[in-house]
């Protein structure tokens, strides 16, 4: 049985497709009268594919494409100014460095100058209180041996004679010879002379030459005395044969 078609009045059959949507007949009409709406949904999707489907593939073409091509687009000038500014932050980083180490090394030095200083004080310290010990020692020994000449004369004056050399047979002509012009006292003095002493130096004071104590130390007197026998006669016993052919020496 053949299907009818129903349209608008006036309208021939061919062109019943131009039909708008408010010309189109209720749901209740024929199959291709119900088609109608997928193809107007279809006109009004098709756009939107179109559109997702081109951000799809722009998408994939940004994402796949090689890193220089995308590096090529930045300019010259921008990229020289990065790498000016890099270069900038880098020199700026290693003088901050370097004035830090010099900084450094400069507090380092003075330390070890100040640490120098410190040390050669307290050096010169030391120095200074064990030479200031040891002339509190000379001066006590000094003392001490002044005290021991002024009882015993003769001992000392053997130990400094064998200081130069000279044995027992030269130190008994020069006890025989200090016997006889002082007995060995050390505060003899010649009235009639102005001899003194232990060696009766004429005058005394010649003695000064060998310490200004030759008044009251024997050491001094000693000391003085044989100087001048070696030097005038050589050797005690010269000075004693001397003294004993002339009555002076």
């Amino acid at each position: 049985m053949g299907r009818a078609i129903v349209g608008r009045p006036g309208l021939p059959p061919h062109r019943l497709h131009e039909l708008t949507d408010e010309q189109e007949p209720t749901p209740a009409t024929t199959r291709g009268q119900r088609r109608a709406p997928r193809r107007r949904l279809a006109r009004i999707a098709a756009p939107g594919v179109v559109a997702v489907s081109a951000c799809v593939l722009a998408g994939a073409a940004l994402t796949s494409g090689p890193a220089p091509q995308a590096e090529a687009a930045v300019p010259d000038r921008i990229l020289q100014a990065a790498e000016l500014q890099r270069q900038t932050t880098t020199s700026a980083a290693w003088f901050a460095q370097s004035d830090v180490r010099a900084a450094s090394d400069q507090r380092l030095a003075q330390e070890r100058a100040a640490a120098e200083a410190a040390a050669a004080a307290e050096a010169a310290r030391l120095a200074a209180e064990a030479a200031r010990l040891a002339e509190e020692a000379r001066a006590q020994a000094a003392a001490e041996a002044t005290r021991n000449a002024q009882r015993d004369p003769r001992s000392v004056a053997r130990i400094m004679a064998a200081d130069r050399g000279w044995g027992e047979e030269q130190f008994s002509c020069l006890d025989s010879l200090w016997t006889k012009e002082s007995g060995w006292d050390y505060a003899a003095d010649n009235p009639t002379s102005s001899a003194y002493g232990i060696p009766q130096s004429l005058p005394g004071s010649k003695m000064a030459s060998a310490g200004a104590d030759w008044e009251t130390n024997p050491v001094t007197q000693i000391t003085w005395g044989l100087g001048y026998i070696e030097n005038r006669y050589g050797t005690p016993c010269r000075a004693w044969s001397h003294s004993e052919a002339n009555n002076w020496y």
